[in-house]
């Protein structure tokens, strides 16, 4: 059994969608808008609003699956999810709905950074950004790809952490001048000690694991984490999400690699003035580690072509970075091709007239 969420509009009990352009929560029935504490406040009052319905997993075969099936409450058609989807909508009545089992007790996310560009922008954007791209194939940026486009909260881990760090070494420096037909070099040796403590914020670490052959959620990052607010199952109508499926532990060791190497490069920028330096012996300790799960925006278009080879285009949902991995129309390149090489025979054809 699961929990199959739907928030309604207080006037007139249509599904309400999170607008990331004013940050509110619409009605597409009776165009009402209201904030999250509008919401969570009529709710409170008024529990009955939320079609919060049990719905069993229609798909029993756990060996053999990798979907599960749960019924719209709005209309009682099969939502088909896998087994990471916590928000989605339904594919016949596109009522939005929220898997709010998958969203509890360990898997309760700590933030959420909301959508801030809407569809309307992420779809000129996508469209701006295709046209400088001469040789994709056409339907890369069909009205049908277009309707694909989704706005997706990925899950990732956020680390905090505090560092202590020691390094010594050599350094030298080497002062030379010429007196007459002599020339002569100074050479100074130094023992250097260098000792710090680092603050590190916002390591983002991605925690899906479908997601690790795709660049795509590394390559729009920065996501503007403080501007991330504390989880609410509203601001995912409308949109799908997924919960993670890596643990923090599962990165443990990347996170202290990479908190190792930041805190080593603080130290060494430190080090300046000298010929050379080289470096006898560094560590560095985690004194302090807060590791949070949230739920970061990316506005996604995937693409297959004939040879079924998955290509993508991604989009921050929050500042527009974008990332991709882009198919190529051997036809458009040929084309293109071919035309320069027409256009290189015209010319020494002419040039070759007038020798």
């Amino acid at each position: 059994m699961a929990d199959v969420l739907t928030h309604h509009c207080p006037n007139c009990g249509g599904p309400l969608t999170f607008n990331p352009s004013d940050q509110k929560f619409h009605c597409d029935y009776c165009l009402s808008i209201f904030t999250v504490e509008d919401i969570e406040k009529f709710e409170t009052k008024n529990p009955e609003s939320v079609s919060e319905t049990q719905s069993e997993m229609l798909n029993t075969d756990e060996t053999t699956s990798d979907v599960d099936l749960f019924l719209c409450p709005s209309c009682g058609a099969q939502i088909v999810t896998d087994h990471t989807t916590a928000a989605t909508y339904c594919y016949f009545c596109h009522n939005p709905v929220v898997l709010s089992e998958r969203l509890t007790g360990a898997f309760l996310p700590n933030k959420v950074l909301p959508f801030k560009i809407d569809r309307k922008a992420a779809i000129a954007d996508f469209l701006t950004w295709t046209q400088k791209k001469h040789f994709i194939p056409k339907d890369f940026f069909s009205e049908q790809q277009i309707e694909k486009m989704t706005g997706v909260y990925f899950p990732y881990w956020v680390v905090d952490a505090e560092t202590s760090g020691n390094l010594t070494g050599k350094g030298t420096s080497l002062r030379v001048w010429i007196v007459g037909e002599i020339e002569y070099t100074e050479t100074k040796v130094y023992q250097i000690f260098r000792k710090g403590k680092a603050k590190i914020n916002h390591l983002t670490k991605n925690a899906l694991k479908k997601n690790l052959q795709q660049k795509m959620v590394e390559g729009v990052q920065p996501f503007p984490i403080n501007q991330a607010v504390d989880f609410h199952t509203e601001y995912l109508s409308g949109f799908q999400a997924e919960k993670r499926d890596i643990e923090i532990k599962e990165l443990a060791e990347q996170i202290d690699h990479e908190l190792t190497e930041y805190t080593e490069d603080l130290l060494r920028d430190t080090v300046s003035g000298y010929t050379t330096f080289t470096p006898s012996n560094q560590s560095v300790d985690v004194e302090k580690q807060d590791n949070h799960y949230m739920l970061l925006p990316v506005w996604l278009v995937t693409y297959q072509d004939a040879s079924n080879r998955t290509y993508y285009y991604a989009m921050n949902g929050q500042t527009g970075k974008v990332s991709g991995v882009l198919p190529i129309s051997n036809k458009r390149l040929g084309l293109f091709s071919g035309g320069i090489f027409a256009t290189v025979l015209a010319i020494a054809m002419i040039v070759g007239y007038f020798l």
